[in-house]
Parts: C-alpha cells; structure tokens; sequence
C-alpha cells in the first residue's frame, strides 16, 4: 500500500509538468504562426493550428517540417 501511496503525487507532478510543457510548445506555435506569412508555411495556418492543439507532437511537427526557411 505504501507504493501506490508514493505514485499517486509523482504522476500528478509528471502530468503537471507535461501540461505545462504542451502550453508553452503550444503558446510558441501558434504566436509564430501569427507571425508567419503564409507563403511561408508549408500547408494552412489552420490546419497546424489544429495538429498543435491536439498534442505536443504536432507542435514538434511545425517547427521541423511545416515552417519554410525564410
């Protein structure tokens, strides 16, 4: 009993500390994809918008492969 007693506080740390990393990645996309052109992004302003909303992964997605070089 005395393990999933210890669990239960480092899961809420790590969920915590996974939101909050998702709402900065998510604050840097979007703020950028205001900024940017959209002669410059590969695909619609919209549809990464979205693919960064749902998951983190989607805001990795945008840095790497949906931004043009400028």
């Amino acid at each position: 009993m005395d393990r999933k007693q210890k669990k239960k506080p480092v899961n809420k740390v790590v969920l915590i500390a996974g939101v909050a990393v998702h709402l900065a990645a998510l604050t840097l996309t979007w703020r950028d994809i205001s900024k940017r052109q959209a002669d410059r992004i590969r695909g619609t302003k919209a549809a990464w918008r979205i693919a960064s909303a749902v998951n983190t992964i989607g805001s990795v997605a945008y840095w790497l492969v949906g931004r043009r070089p400028e």
